[in-house]
């Protein structure tokens, strides 16, 4: 039995467009916190409920480790986790409540805790924990243990006070700068055969995440950071190889996702960790997030000697006036330039693209396409703007957005917002400049045709789901040349949302 009993809220399951992709990541954050649990001497035992069903399984384990604590401990490294689904928050409330029935304490952290913390409190949780939590996790735990004062001297505790009203410790959040030295992630308490047999079945391969580092500092206006902001931590080079050689030689494993925000930013190290790699001589192919700007040739050749094979960047969109208006700070020839410098280098560049960012007309979306024709990515991923609180474009469209302000799995993609064109016009885009894409890698005659009606679909769909009252851009073009934030306003006459 362990006294600490840590879960996480996603279940592959609840999220039909994961079950397709079928690409499965033991959750890195909610281990991370068990590992420093453990260090500081506290039993401690792991529900996964990624390939578990959580319904059944939960009881179970609740009842064979009889837990006074549950920490639901999002995986802050996943990029579904930051997404902030309803659907995960329905079964960490679930969770909750099925816990504090069992006479469990309840904590919560990850980015949804943190947005909604007294809608946690409310059903079920006891305590919330912001910020980068492994130590107050630790110091509030060890509290609760030996029964002292919960709150004294933790940092980032939000709890409610008898009167229903919400309070938080004196200091307002927490840095961990002590997770880039922690022992490797507490993988052995998790069961990674099903994770295999699924990538196997899947794929061919079994592949699992590695991350190097935590945060990003870039100013990105859409991107919400609600547990890092703009800090970032890098760990040492050797103990990313040497966790690697590990999980290649004790755990079979074949492929490496970094879950990094923002890999390669220090050019330095990665060299020291290509260094590494080849000391050790247990390269495994990897696939890493980046940006174009950083795809310089010196960096591109040390990526390569470590063995990555495939590079996402932030590309976002082929309009430079997007770009600027994201604070995104990229130029269209830092991607036309990083797609040249990968492809030269035998490494599959891919991007990340957005469409539907308030101010994005016909023309900018014809931009991106060509940007695409253009440099041909080996693939790309195609999301729709997603305010999330905390952010300046969340902001920006906060008077606009209903009852609905989170994605329900990451299939919504809904605009929750008056964007340029109505819902089915992006979704139409989206998938007509996907098999586009894939036509490349897959060429036949019948992907050409597919591909034309779906273009097709996308020039009618343009003439006939116009919204009549999107959010525009006041006077870019004078804001740009005066070095101002431009500010997103309403049409006159456009009808409010």
């Amino acid at each position: 039995m362990a006294d600490i009993l840590l879960a996480h809220s996603y279940h592959l399951q609840y999220d039909p467009k994961q079950v397709r992709k079928m690409q499965p990541y033991p959750p890195l954050g909610t281990l991370y916190a068990a590992t420093a649990l453990r260090e500081h001497g506290l039993s401690v035992a792991v529900f996964d409920s990624m390939l578990q069903d959580p319904v059944s399984a939960f009881p179970e384990i609740l009842a064979q480790q009889k837990p006074r604590i549950l920490a639901i401990y999002e995986d802050d490294f996943n990029f579904l986790s930051k997404m902030c689904l309803t659907r995960m928050r329905e079964l960490a409330w679930q969770l909750a409540r099925t816990a504090r029935d069992a006479g469990a304490i309840v904590i919560a952290h990850g980015s949804d805790a943190t947005d909604h913390a007294g809608a946690y409190l409310n059903n079920g949780v006891d305590f919330v924990l912001v910020g980068e939590a492994e130590q107050s996790l630790v110091d509030l735990c060890a509290s609760i243990l030996k029964g002292g004062d919960l709150l004294r001297n933790i940092p980032g505790v939000i709890h409610l006070e008898e009167t229903g009203a919400l309070a938080q410790s004196s200091v307002n959040s927490s840095r961990n700068m002590n997770w880039k030295n922690l022992p490797m992630p507490a993988r052995e308490l998790i069961d990674l055969a099903p994770y295999r047999e699924a990538w196997l079945s899947a794929h061919g391969h079994f592949s699992t995440s590695v991350v190097a580092s935590r945060g990003c500092p870039y100013g990105c206006n859409w991107c919400a950071k609600p547990i890092s902001g703009n800090k970032f931590q890098l760990r040492k080079a050797e103990l990313v190889a040497a966790e690697i050689c590990e999980l290649k030689n004790v755990y079979g494993v074949q492929h490496i996702w970094f879950g990094d925000d923002i890999f390669a930013l220090n050019q330095h190290w990665v060299q020291e960790f290509a260094d590494a790699m080849e000391a050790f001589d247990c390269r495994l192919p990897f696939k890493i997030q980046s940006r174009a700007d950083l795809m310089t040739r010196e960096t591109v050749r040390g990526l390569k000697r470590a063995g990555c094979a495939e590079v996402w960047m932030g590309v976002e969109s082929g309009s430079q006036r997007v770009l600027d208006t994201m604070d995104k700070g990229l130029r269209i020839a830092q991607v036309e330039g990083a797609r040249a410098r990968l492809g030269d280098a035998g490494i599959h560049a891919c991007y990340f693209l957005q469409f539907g960012y308030p101010g994005e007309q016909w023309d900018d979306i014809r931009q991106t396409i060509d940007l695409v024709r253009q440099t041909r990515p080996h693939d790309i991923g195609v999301s729709f703007s997603y305010p999330l609180p905390g952010t300046v474009f969340f902001e920006r469209v906060r008077e606009q957005i209903g009852s609905k302000t989170n994605w329900t799995d990451s299939d919504d993609l809904c605009l929750m917002f008056t964007a340029a064109y109505k819902d089915e016009f992006y979704l139409a885009l989206r998938n007509a400049l996907h098999a586009e894409v894939d036509s490349w890698r897959e060429s036949s005659a019948a992907n050409a045709v597919d591909c034309t009606a779906l273009w097709q679909q996308v020039f009618a769909l343009e003439q006939t789901s116009r919204n009549s009252g999107p959010t525009v851009l006041a006077d870019y073009d004078t804001h740009a040349r005066e070095g101002a934030r431009p500010q997103l306003v309403r049409l006159q006459g456009a009808p409010a949302h």
